[in-house]
């Protein structure tokens, strides 16, 4: 089993959002334009290789492209042999999620079976 100190963080998302991801050290990523003719396919493609990649830990993602990959979502976040989290991030200014602490206190909850308050 990979040291946790190990994993990387992985983003997949447009030019600007991979951008500022790798200026914070982010090195695994996959760059996708909305307007590229198979968009659909390249969010698909670059979150099976990120989730079948075990040097990964964080895969984040836009919470709009997350339709386009719900299934392999629904698989990775509910899989106990994988160890990939995936983060759905606020694709613009705002976020379709109301409360995004309770979203994401959820999310911990249902991910580790417990809460942690910072």
């Amino acid at each position: 089993m990979m040291n946790l100190k190990e994993l990387n963080i992985a983003i997949i998302g447009n030019r600007n959002q991979t951008a500022l991801m790798r200026l914070a050290g982010i090195e695994k990523y996959k760059m996708i334009e909305e307007d590229d003719h198979d968009f659909q396919e390249k969010i698909r493609e670059s979150l099976k290789e990120f989730s079948g990649d075990a040097s990964i830990g964080i895969i984040m993602i836009p919470e709009d492209w997350t339709v386009h990959v719900e299934d392999l979502v629904k698989y990775i976040k509910e899989s106990k042999k994988i160890t990939t989290i995936i983060i759905e991030f606020p694709s613009k200014f705002e976020t379709e999620k109301r409360n995004v602490r309770e979203y994401y206190k959820t999310y911990t909850k249902n991910l580790i079976g417990f809460n942690i308050e910072i």
